[in-house]
């Protein structure tokens, strides 16, 4: 293919250059917001008189025939061409001739590919976030169901004190919501328009920036031409809140493969997200969760890419920025495969009840309680914590537990003991009691479940 910027050159560009500096292989899927900003550019070339109005009808019916025939695979993509811009107006021209040389009228590569991208990525959050909310909306349904499940809440993945599974399951339903939340922020900082910009410094043509960016659903014109086609602040914004999704999910896909091992028990995956051992019989592997924990790897490596890519560039276009697609893109792709596997695993596991009690049952999670429960007849939290700390060190001694420990060696250390303190640190007790406002208790949680609800409009 004739490369559209050929004038200035006297030989043709060597193959392996072409090859090297060709982006079409990954940009190419842009080509539905390539035709969508140069529609849009030909109508108002038209609306201007900086084109006739027919000449902007002709163009904007041939893009439109372009778009179809992409959709319906009669057309493909040229491996060969520089870009997806250069191939669809080079077929625009091999279609109209000299019309389709004039879409090109008050515009560079620069703010054309600068429009394309965001177009692209606006769309992309768009669909991530719909994902996030589906999951995020699957975790509140199996918080539902578990609000009375006891389980052992860890600091340090150690016993620390009784929670249920409902509690620890909405943690991540919160880190979810911000992790909506900053998809809506990156979009709202992302959607202004850079198209009219030029490779730099604007144009001599009185365009109307004003309508492009509206016909486009920009919020506004970006108001700097230099920022206009140099700024990809946006591709870092956004794979930053990708990396956090991915970390949000790799902190579970964690919790998730400690829980199906037998040391835990807590759950059993579906067979459907499970795979096995190729000599081992026995094996049911939580691959799904740990792939996810290697690809947020790959995340967070598409985010350094961005930030070096950027970091020694002068205004304002580089064709550095060209790699800008490549990482940004493989982020969007790996989250969102990521999203829509570990969304029905979880909706489809199972969750084992009865070891999650059994572990609460063990660790003396109940200390705390019993602390508090000499705090509450009168005695300072420092003695009540010296005491417990005691027995429980005695019922190690002793191989008992603090329910089992005989009332005589409480009462050896505190005659504010009594036999009320069987009830007090019962684990029943020690989830229902912990009723302040973001706690375990099922009050607690109902308020909680609540807020999320009313957080995810459902």
């Amino acid at each position: 293919m004739a490369k559209m910027w050929a004038g200035r050159f006297s030989k043709e560009i060597d193959e392996t250059v072409n090859a090297f500096n060709s982006s079409i292989s990954f940009d190419g899927r842009m080509y539905r917001h390539d035709i969508q900003g140069s529609i849009a550019h030909a109508t108002m070339l038209g609306d201007c008189g900086i084109i006739s109005k027919n000449d902007s009808l002709l163009i904007i019916d041939g893009l439109k025939g372009i778009l179809a025939d992409i959709d319906n695979g009669s057309l493909q993509l040229d491996p060969s061409a520089e870009d997806i811009h250069m191939f669809v107006e080079a077929e625009l021209t091999k279609r109209l001739g000299d019309v389709g040389k004039r879409l090109h009228t008050s515009r560079s590569r620069n703010d054309q590919v600068a429009v394309d991208i965001r177009l692209c990525l606006r769309d992309e959050i768009d669909e991530i976030y719909k994902l996030v909310k589906q999951l995020a909306v699957t975790i509140y349904n199996l918080a539902l169901q578990h609000t009375e499940t006891i389980m052992p809440g860890y600091t340090h993945l150690q016993r620390a004190q009784p929670i249920t599974f409902a509690h620890h399951l909405l943690a991540y339903d919160w880190m979810l919501i911000r992790d909506m939340q900053r998809l809506q922020d990156t979009r709202k900082r992302m959607n202004f328009c850079p198209l009219g910009s030029g490779a730099l410094a604007g144009t001599t043509y009185h365009t109307d920036r004003k309508q492009t960016s509206s016909l486009l659903g920009f919020t506004a014109p970006m108001p700097n031409s230099l920022d206009g086609v140099s700024d990809r602040d946006f591709c870092v914004e956004l794979n930053c809140a990708l990396s956090l999704i991915m970390t949000h999910l790799s902190r579970f896909s964690e919790e998730i493969i400690m829980w199906c091992s037998w040391e835990f028990k807590f759950i059993e995956l579906d067979d459907a997200y499970a795979t096995g051992s190729s000599i081992m019989p026995q094996k049911k592997n939580p691959d799904i969760t740990e792939l996810i924990r290697g690809k947020t790897g790959r995340v967070n490596g598409d985010l350094v890419t961005l930030l070096t890519m950027l970091k020694g560039l002068p205004l304002a276009y580089n064709k550095d920025m060209q790699e800008d697609k490549e990482a940004i893109f493989d982020a969007i792709d790996n989250v969102k495969l990521c999203v829509k596997t570990f969304t029905p695993m979880l909706a489809t596991m199972r969750v084992i009840k009865d070891n999650m009690r059994k572990a609460a049952a063990k660790g003396f999670i109940n200390a705390t309680d019993c602390a508090d429960y000499l705090v509450k007849k009168g005695m300072p939290f420092r003695d009540a914590y010296k005491i417990t700390g005691t027995l429980v060190a005695l019922c190690i001694e002793k191989n008992l537990t603090l329910e089992t420990l005989p009332l005589e060696q409480y009462r050896k250390m505190s005659e504010l003991f009594s036999d009320d303190v069987y009830n007090a640190i019962s684990l029943e007790t020690c989830v229902r009691e912990r009723k302040s406002e973001g706690g375990p208790s099922p009050d607690a949680v109902a308020e909680q479940l609540a807020l999320v609800a009313q957080q995810l409009g459902i």
